[in-house]
């Protein structure tokens, strides 16, 4: 009798190891798959991060160039000239009233007239010869 009672103690003592092992094995898959999921998350993030590096690498040598270009000698003068209206020794300078002055002080043409074109009318008019 001793012996039954010690098996049916140990068959119950093996039948709870087994579900504690049983509960722990969910736990810890659980907890892996939660894991995982982190890690492919950090590694989409690390991914986009590294896209925007190189987006900003790209347009850091843009800018680069184009600060070269700005601080070059023929850029500074061409700014000098185009923007202050500044020139060499030497040079002569023409500078040009605005269009509307310009038109005041051309002659006018034969073809160019101020009067207002015809109507529509008149145009449909002479063109069935009434």
């Amino acid at each position: 009798m001793r012996k039954n009672l010690l098996s049916k103690v140990k068959e119950k003592f093996q039948r709870y190891v087994n579900y504690i092992l049983i509960i722990l094995s969910i736990i810890l898959s659980i907890s892996l798959m939660r894991n995982i999921l982190r890690i492919r998350n950090v590694n989409d993030t690390i991914a986009e991060e590294e896209a925007v590096v190189a987006d900003l690498w790209k347009e850091n040598e843009e800018l680069k160039k184009e600060l070269q270009i700005l601080g070059s000698e023929e850029y500074k003068e061409r700014q000098l000239r185009d923007k202050l209206g500044l020139a060499k020794e030497g040079e002569l300078i023409v500078v040009l009233p605005d269009d509307e002055t310009l038109r005041k002080l051309a002659p006018k043409s034969l073809e160019e007239e101020d009067s207002l074109p015809d109507p529509n009318w008149k145009k449909w008019m002479h063109l069935f010869g009434f």
